[in-house]
């Protein structure tokens, strides 16, 4: 199973928008609207690199009104209790 993270450039104004349109893609494990550089942040799980490059280009990449994205390909997870903590930072 490969994981991702693509970080999204969008419309401002659409951030919930599209970060839901991302958030219905079977393949999307989570959305994150973040600080920085960027809007969303997007994890995804994928059997293998062929499905991942079908799907940033063509379904990510068509929801709402995305601007620019950046994939990174995840090599070894250490800990998801980490990462979940992580991503948790700022809630409620």
């Amino acid at each position: 199973m490969i994981t991702a993270i693509t970080m999204i450039k969008t419309d401002p104004d659409r951030i919930p928008e599209t970060a839901q349109e991302i958030a219905d893609i079977e393949e999307v494990e989570a959305v994150y609207s973040v600080t920085g550089a960027w809007d969303l942040v997007v994890m995804v799980k994928v059997p293998d690199f062929e499905d991942l490059s079908e799907l940033v280009p063509g379904k990510i990449s068509k929801a709402g009104t995305i601007h620019s994205t950046e994939t990174m390909v995840a090599f070894q997870t250490f800990s998801q209790r980490d990462l979940e903590v992580g991503f948790a930072l700022g809630g409620d």
